[in-house]
């Protein structure tokens, strides 16, 4: 019996999800099909430039396992490119990250990544002192599987 399929902590969710060559009908595209984890692979090690032990890190897998996911990733999108293919941004076995934070008077809160990377709180929401200490980044515990989130509901064509 297999292992169960581990989530992947992902940090970014793409604005727009899809993708097609110039010039050529939508109805006559083949279509690749990049997870959001493989988005998010090309992300931290092609845009961000980390290692990929810090990749792996950041995703929360082991580092054979994150190269395994970045192949596959630059496989489909070299495919896609060179083959003039529609490249769909969709689904996936992945968690969003979040971070926890803790005031000085000891009220917790967590928040999506989305928001920190925007810029740390400069308050707590309940008491509203500026003595914030961050407790952990991690992901949401919620595992996504088959078409993920479905990117906020959005299809582009």
């Amino acid at each position: 019996m297999p292992r169960p399929i581990k989530s992947r902590r992902v940090a970014f969710l793409p604005e727009a999800n899809y993708f097609k060559p110039a010039g050529i009908p939508i109805r006559s595209l083949e279509e690749v099909n990049v997870s959001v984890e493989e988005a998010e692979a090309i992300r931290l090690k092609d845009i961000e430039g980390f290692e990929q032990e810090r990749c792996a890190e950041r995703m929360s897998i082991s580092r054979p396992t994150f190269q395994r996911v970045l192949e596959a990733a630059r496989k489909k999108l070299a495919d896609a490119l060179l083959h003039g293919k529609a490249i769909r941004i969709d689904g996936g076995n992945f968690e969003m990250a979040t971070s926890r934070f803790r005031c000085a008077e000891g009220h917790e809160w967590t928040l999506p990544f989305e928001a920190v990377a925007a810029g740390e709180p400069s308050a707590c929401p309940t008491c509203n002192t500026t003595e914030i200490t961050l407790l952990e980044t991690a992901g949401t515990g919620v595992a996504r599987r088959g078409r993920g989130r479905h990117l906020r509901g959005r299809r582009y064509r």
